[in-house]
C-alpha cells in the first residue's frame, strides 16, 4: 500500500502533509503535490494532516490513476519538506470538481 495525492489538491497546494513526512517523499509542482509510491512508507502520518482531504491510501476504489499520476510528477518535480503557503484562492477551490482539467499545471514547484 501506499498513499497517493488526489485531485482536491491542485489549486489548493496545502503543504502540512510535507513536515509530518518522515521520509520526505512528496514532490512540488507548481499548484500541486505529489508523492512517491515508491518511497512512500504507508505510515499514513500525511492523511489526516491535508486540509483538503487530497491524500488517500491506493486501496480504496479507482486510485490506479493517481497512483500513476503520482509516480510520472515524482520523477519530475523536485521534493518538497518544509511548509509553505497554500495557492491564493486555496479555501474557494476546495472540493472543486473537474481541477484537473480546469488548472493542472505539469510545472515543477521551487521545492525545498
Amino acid at each position: 500500500m501506499t498513499y497517493v495525492v488526489t485531485e482536491n489538491c491542485i489549486a489548493c497546494k496545502y503543504t502540512d502533509c510535507v513536515e509530518v513526512c518522515p521520509v520526505d517523499c512528496f514532490y512540488e509542482g507548481e499548484n500541486t503535490l505529489v508523492i512517491h509510491p515508491d518511497e512512500c512508507i504507508d505510515c499514513g502520518v500525511c492523511e489526516p494532516e491535508c486540509p483538503a482531504d487530497a491524500i488517500r491510501p491506493d486501496t480504496e476504489p479507482d486510485m490506479d490513476k493517481w497512483v500513476e499520476f503520482n509516480r510520472k510528477y515524482s520523477e519530475l518535480w523536485p521534493v518538497i519538506i518544509s511548509k509553505k503557503d497554500p495557492m491564493p484562492d486555496a479555501d474557494e477551490r476546495d472540493g472543486e470538481e473537474g481541477k484537473m482539467e480546469k488548472y493542472f499545471s505539469e510545472a515543477p514547484g521551487e521545492g525545498g
